[in-house]
């Protein structure tokens, strides 16, 4: 295991990522749709909220301790489900699993896996959860929603936001398909990427782990591209979400939440949570940023259901604004996904080290020790979204 006891910050994980992950892989993570105004206002918008510094206080006993949806995690943050994770780094899904159950935090399987659920399960802890698409072929959402129950996910996770995909230009510049197009571009770039391409050779998971083999007419990568281009379901709608909840059984997530009164909507159809979330700013360019969209969304719903947000978070303090603008947990996917690329396993267990660390500490010097009782008192007026 490499000593990382230098890597202070997430954003030495993001230049390390950068430099040992092929380009078309790492911007596929690190990219929004269009002008990636939406990408950009994710991360940048927490940074002119501020804090306030509170003194002689007690600061024994720190706990960032609590719970998401009744489940006991060592701080209020989850992992995202992640597209191509296995693609960051080789059986990326299985190291994040690993980490995530090793740190006490749940952890979330993309549908766009190349780790397959069954794969995954073997190396997750009680958290793990399954994020699904709605597909037009409803057969095999069925089929793949049983999976995730037979695999002991003990959530779902049900992503509203992508019914059509947002064009991401660095993609089609680079290429990105499946299979990846073989161009002297790439393959230049790949030489320059020894450890990935060792990690890739030495893995047997190279496609998507949840669809080939299992989705009609699916057998290999060669017929992936089509398949999905026509699965992404435009007519999604509130009574596909009843009848996946009545499906699945369990604990239901729902991802993609920007508006307050798609908020009430979500509360209203029985979900255990929301995740006011843009997707990563890879849909809609132009929308607000997700902790801009919080507090409107915190308060339209009340407790009625409970509220998570994602996007942008890069550091411990953005967990702490969260907290206080009223999400119950956060998720992180870039933050993640830097650490993996960077140093596979070792390397997202360093960013979720930074984070909680940087909470713990933040939390303290706000006058708080127990990250339950964090409000939005710990802010300074006028620096903070509301409502």
């Amino acid at each position: 295991m490499p000593n990382l006891s230098k890597v202070t910050c997430i954003e030495d994980l993001r230049v390390v990522a950068q430099c040992r992950v092929p380009r078309m892989f790492y911007d596929y993570a690190d990219s929004g749709s269009y002008t990636e105004g939406t990408y950009r206002s994710n991360t940048a918008d927490f940074q002119g909220i501020k804090l306030r510094q509170r003194v002689a206080v007690n600061m024994e006993g720190r706990s960032t301790r609590t719970t998401m949806i009744g489940q006991d995690v060592a701080m209020p943050v989850a992992i995202a489900p992640t597209g191509l994770t296995g693609m960051q780094h080789a059986d990326g899904e299985i190291l994040g699993a690993r980490a995530a159950k090793a740190f006490g935090i749940p952890f979330t399987l993309s549908t766009m896996s190349i780790c397959s659920i069954e794969d995954v399960a073997q190396h997750a802890g009680p958290g793990f959860w399954f994020q699904l698409y709605v597909m037009r072929d409803r057969d095999f959402i069925e089929r793949l929603i049983d999976r995730a129950k037979a695999a002991g996910c003990s959530a779902l996770q049900l992503t509203l936001d992508l019914q059509i995909l947002g064009q991401r230009h660095k993609d089609i510049k680079n290429g990105l398909s499946s299979p990846p197009k073989p161009t002297l571009t790439n393959l230049i770039n790949l030489a320059t990427k020894p450890h990935w391409c060792l990690g890739m050779l030495g893995t047997k998971r190279r496609s998507f782990g949840n669809i080939v083999g299992h989705a009609k007419g699916v057998g290999d990568l060669s017929s992936l591209s089509s398949w999905t281009a026509e699965q992404f379901d435009p007519q999604l709608n509130w009574g596909d979400v009843e009848w996946i909840k009545k499906r699945w059984g369990g604990k239901l997530i729902l991802k993609g939440i920007m508006d307050a009164e798609d908020a009430r909507l979500a509360a209203n159809s029985g979900a255990d949570a929301l995740i006011v979330s843009n997707h990563g700013g890879r849909q809609l360019d132009g929308a607000p940023s997700a902790i801009a969209a919080l507090p409107a969304i915190a308060e339209a719903v009340g407790k009625d259901i409970e509220v998570w947000m994602d996007g942008g978070i890069r550091s411990g303090q953005d967990v702490l604004k969260a907290r206080a603008l009223g999400a119950r947990g956060t998720l992180i996917g870039r933050s993640f996904l830097y650490g993996l690329g960077a140093y596979g396993e070792a390397g997202v267990i360093r960013a979720l080290e930074i984070i909680q660390k940087e909470l713990d500490i933040t939390m303290a010097f706000c006058g708080h020790t127990d990250i339950d009782t964090v409000d939005r008192g710990i802010l300074l007026p006028g620096t903070y979204p509301i409502a």
